[in-house]
């Protein structure tokens, strides 16, 4: 069995100014948004990187999870970990063994959803999620629309090599996540405990912003690392170092 790093969801106060960040830094298209989150008070934007996806959304509404989430986490920053699984009910079985309760589930013969609560992961929001037919890595994704291949871009950053999740219990969390996905937690090589998924990594490291505990960092393979630090300064996101702000997430580019 594997699982893929496929979607890495985010929460801002307002929707277009993040957009217009991701696209002049990362050189990223909207391939789709999504009317039916209206149901849930938000309103969103997703962006393929390469076969995989950044989704930002916004509340639209008081009430909402999140824009709890936003007060929660002081801020714009990250909220969902969406995996993709090549067999959906050992997961369902695995996550049952453990007594792990669910925020939202659903399974069609288009696509099954498994949203975990957080209480029972820590860390962030992980959602593990099923699509039949084409499981090749490019292959369909719901979430993403029936026509997202035309709004890939990869001229400036071309894959997701990495979700950081931050917590003052990083290595607990660590290895709860360990246990739901059956994999073995490896030190990266800062020391971090890590998963190796079959196309990313996900590493684990103390709450170093006082924000508290949710995904906190993003590693992009970028295939213009000059061009994307350069409009980063220009528009005052770059940080610290090769560090990119954006959205309240630490992007880093990476080699790949």
């Amino acid at each position: 069995m594997w699982l893929r790093l496929r979607q890495l969801a985010l929460v801002a106060r307002e929707l277009a100014p993040v957009i217009d960040d991701m696209h002049e830094v990362f050189g990223l298209e909207v391939c789709h948004r999504d009317p039916s989150v209206k149901t849930f008070g938000l309103q969103n934007a997703l962006m393929p990187v390469g076969s995989q996806f950044i989704e930002v959304v916004s509340p639209i509404k008081e009430g909402t999870a999140g824009g709890r989430y936003l007060e929660r986490r002081k801020g714009d920053g990250g909220y969902m970990v969406i995996l993709q699984c090549d067999d959906h009910p050992p997961r369902k079985n695995r996550v049952a063994e453990l007594g792990i309760r669910k925020v939202l589930e659903s399974d069609d013969a288009e696509y099954s959803i498994m949203q975990l609560h957080p209480r029972d992961t820590g860390g962030s929001f992980l959602e593990i999620d099923f699509q039949p037919g084409d499981l090749a890595p490019d292959g369909p994704w719901m979430p993403a629309g029936k026509n997202w291949k035309p709004a890939v871009r990869t001229d400036v950053v071309r894959a997701i090599a990495a979700a950081e999740v931050q917590s003052p219990n990083f290595k607990e969390i660590a290895e709860r996540w360990a246990e739901i996905m059956q994999l073995p937690l490896k030190p990266d090589s800062d020391g971090n405990p890590s998963l190796r998924l079959e196309n990313a990594t996900i590493r684990f490291v103390p709450d170093r912003d006082s924000r508290g505990e949710g995904l906190g960092g993003i590693d992009l393979v970028a295939a213009d690392r000059a061009r994307m630090l350069a409009a980063a300064k220009k528009r005052g996101r770059l940080v610290d170092g090769d560090i990119v702000n954006i959205c309240g997430i630490r992007f880093r580019p990476v080699a790949g």
